[in-house]
């Protein structure tokens, strides 16, 4: 059975961990040596290129990044076949695609191991990335209370699948129509807030995204009036003490976070953006069966 990264949630607690401890190993092999890592973009990247690149070459593989126009997932040609093509040649199948279903269904067709490099649900090669950093900022993540502030979307999912894995506290603070279901925040043990203060008091982490993603430009004007007083600035880092300040990048700065928080002296995003490179290179050495 392949070991397909497709969403934090698929993965139980120690697999998670194996992976973040093997991000930590500054020598893993050459567990890729001659082989190829096929990378698939529907959607333009420059971290999730850049990491995943990198982090192939550094376990001896050669990576292939494929552009949409270039192959026609899903149009050209279906999911399934373009799964069976790039398993004849790649040992790992990577995309980053607008529909999560088309993972589903790439996965579904190969042995090939595949990993979500993002989807319209769930970004768990972010999520890593995440987790790795508060590990390294605070020294576990048991115990760990975090607050995220904005919209609640596929980055804060794969977070907060990770945090109830790991025994880490989510909270999310969102305005109505932005956040989690009820159902679906208790599931995840998550506690929903629409006061951003509330959210940040006594956190250690507060993180915050862009208010308007790709592919939402035609929701931008609302989604700016809906999130506008979610900013993350002194004030309200303020409000949660001594916390560090993620972000996943892009930032639209003077929008959801202010310059003096992006380069304050308690902002570990570019931190947290090199350890894309080191978790994404964790996961591909778990899946091809690597052992912390």
């Amino acid at each position: 059975m392949s070991r397909d990264i497709l969403a934090i949630a698929d993965l139980d607690a120690g697999a998670l961990e194996a992976i973040l401890d093997l991000s930590t190993r500054a020598e893993l092999g050459r567990p890729l040596a001659g082989q190829g890592v096929a990378l698939l973009f529907q959607k333009p990247s420059a971290r999730t290129r850049n990491s995943m690149e990198m982090a192939t070459v550094q376990l001896g593989g050669h990576p292939v990044t494929i552009h949409k126009d270039e192959i026609g997932l899903g149009t050209r040609e279906t999911a399934e076949d373009v799964a069976r093509t790039l398993a004849c040649y790649h040992s790992v199948i990577a995309a980053r695609v607008a529909d999560h279903g088309l993972l589903e269904r790439m996965a579904a067709a190969v042995a090939t191991p595949v990993l979500n490099m993002l989807s319209d649900s769930d970004h768990p090669l972010q999520a890593l990335a995440d987790l790795l950093t508060i590990r390294q900022l605070l020294g576990s993540l048991a115990g760990a209370r975090i607050a995220w502030v904005g919209d609640a979307n596929n980055v804060c999912r794969s977070l907060a699948q990770g945090c109830a894995k790991l025994g880490a506290e989510l909270r999310v603070a969102s305005p109505e129509g932005y956040g989690f279901s009820t159902a679906e925040a208790d599931g995840l043990g998550i506690r929903q807030t629409a006061d951003p203060a509330e959210a940040v008091t006594g956190a250690s982490i507060v993180y915050t995204d862009v208010w308007v993603s790709m592919g939402q430009d035609c929701e931008a004007e609302a989604r700016r009036a809906a999130l506008s007083a979610y900013r993350v600035d002194d004030a309200l880092m303020a409000r949660a003490g001594d916390a560090w300040f993620l972000h996943c990048l892009p930032a639209r700065r003077g929008e959801e976070v202010t310059d003096a928080v992006m380069d304050g002296p308690r902002s570990a995003v570019w931190r947290q953006a090199e350890n894309r490179m080191h978790t994404a290179r964790g996961a591909m050495a778990w899946m091809m069966g690597g052992e912390s």
